[in-house]
Parts: C-alpha cells; structure tokens; sequence
C-alpha cells in the first residue's frame, strides 16, 4: 500500500482496534498467570512467536541473516526486551491490569525525555514538556496513592514502571544503533529469538514453572503467541510504514483507557478516583507529547 500523509478511516479503524487488542491483552496475562509462573509464561510466548515469525518471514521472502556489524545491536536490544516482559508480567501478576497498563503506557513520557538528549533534533517543546509533566505527575499519582487496596502493589507498581522505562529504552536503541538499518520484522525476529533464549534460561530461578494450568490458559498462551506477538506486532509494524508516525503513535493513548475498562469489565477490578485522575493525566500528557506541530503557513511580502 502506498504511503498516505495522514490517518485515514482504514487507518483510524485499524488503530483503534489494535488499541483494543493491546489492552485485551494485559488482561489475558493476568489471567494466565495463574497458570504458568510469569517469566516462564513471557519465555514460552517468546521462543513460540519465533517459530511464528520466521515462518511469516520465509513466506514473504525476507532475509533472517543480518550483517556481523549488527549481531551486537540485536544481542543487546534481545536483553533489553528480556527485561521489558519480566518486568510487565511479573506487574501483572503482582497488581492490578487498570494500575499496570497506566503506569506501562506512560512509556511515551520516558522516550520523549530520553530523546531530547541522545536524540539529535529531537528536543523537547514547551508543549511536549507540559504533557512529560502531566504524564509524570499521572504516574507518581498512581504509584503513591494505596487507597484502592486489594491488588495495590507497590512492587507490582514498580514493575511496571520498571517495564515502561525498559520500552522506551528498547524504542531509543532501535532508533541509534545499526539495527535502525534492517527490516523492522527482522528486528522483531531477534528480540522473540533472544529473549525466547533469555527467559526460558532464568525462569526457574523464579520459581515453579507450572501453577494450575488448564485448556484455556494454554489457549490464552497460543493467542499471545499467533495474535499478539506475531500478527498485532507486525500488523503494527506495517501501519507505521504506511502512516506518518506521529499520527500512529497519538492513537498510543487509548490503551491505558481500554485497559482500565477491561480491568473493571472483565476481572471486576476496582476503579478508584487515584486511578481514574492517574489515567487521564497520563492520556493528556501522552496525546501533547505526540502531537504533530502545526505546519507553518509562509507569510506573503
């Protein structure tokens, strides 16, 4: 499909949905957790979608190998994935789906302020810096405040925290170092591929593998692996390469909304005032963050 120089209805739509999927899937991890211990459960899907992936990639012809100058690249940015999903699952299995996906998805918030130092032409704009701040205060408002009981861990909350920084730090090094030169799929190749490798190894220092699992926590874990991994994330992919970025990435802040809704919907999680407040300063300060700035109109002499 060629290129469009703004979200249309196909694009709308489809954002929308993969939101709704991405938030859909934070509460499918919760649930299978308590069947698979969460880094095992990370590992499996992993060490699944790269079977998924390389078959996808044979499919359309795309090369797996990559040059010896970028092996390191794909290395490190597999280790930092690894943490990402140690972090978010074992979030999940800690607290709440509504408090993780708030404090997850302030990811935008930490690349943006990463990025206008490491980032050339990439700075912060005094509207950008107005939604870091409302994003932030959003976040410490969700961390700080323990009045929802329950689920309200703190260590879960930090987990999460911990999993949005490792995001925006994996999004930076795709952005600086040469794996920026492959394919987007290969790069998604190699993150499954190392840390498949990664968390399969260290998972039994987390404990028993195996909790309780029954017929639907392994289709929950074939749905990760098919749906999420492989289809959303490319089907992702191939939307930024059709639409501008910034436009793909405003559409980032309905996750944490769908996910909170789900939380409250499906698991019957508790929506407190604290969650509510956190939510939208996160949702404001993410959709400033990502707005595109106005064209200039040239002034007539």
């Amino acid at each position: 499909m060629t290129p469009k120089p703004h979200i249309d209805a196909f694009g709308a739509a489809s954002l929308v949905g993969l939101a709704l999927l991405l938030a859909f899937n934070q509460v499918v991890i919760k649930v299978a957790n308590d069947a698979f211990q969460p880094v095992f459960f990370a590992g499996a899907r992993s060490a699944g979608a790269v079977v998924c992936i390389l078959l996808w990639m044979r499919w359309r012809g795309m090369p797996v190998a990559i040059p010896r100058p970028v092996v390191p690249s794909a290395v490190l940015i597999g280790c930092v994935f690894s943490v990402e999903f140690i972090l978010l699952f074992t979030a999940l299995d800690l607290t709440t789906v509504s408090r993780a996906s708030v404090i997850f998805y302030s990811m935008p918030v930490w690349l943006a302020l990463s990025a206008h130092f490491l980032i050339p032409g990439d700075r912060l704009t005094s509207r950008k810096a107005l939604g870091l701040v409302l994003a932030f205060t959003g976040v410490a408002w969700a961390i700080l405040d323990r009045s929802d009981g329950g689920e309200a861990s703190l260590l879960g909350d930090l987990c999460a925290l911990g999993a949005a920084m490792s995001w925006a730090l994996l999004v930076l090094l795709v952005k600086i170092t040469p794996l920026r030169t492959v394919r987007p799929e290969v790069q998604l190749f190699y993150q499954v591929l190392v840390s498949g490798v990664l968390l399969l190894a260290v998972a039994p220092l987390f404990g028993p593998l195996f909790r309780d699992p029954q017929p639907i926590h392994y289709a929950a874990l074939a749905f990760q692996i098919v749906v999420v991994v492989t289809f959303g994330f490319i089907f992702f992919l191939w939307l930024i390469s059709i639409y501008p970025a910034s436009g793909v990435a405003s559409f980032s802040f309905l996750s944490p909304v769908l996910s909170v809704l789900l939380g409250w919907a499906l698991l019957g999680e508790q929506i407190g005032v604290s969650i509510l407040g956190a939510l939208g300063l996160v949702a404001v300060g993410i959709v400033l963050i990502n707005r595109a700035p106005k064209a200039q109109v040239p002034q007539k002499v």
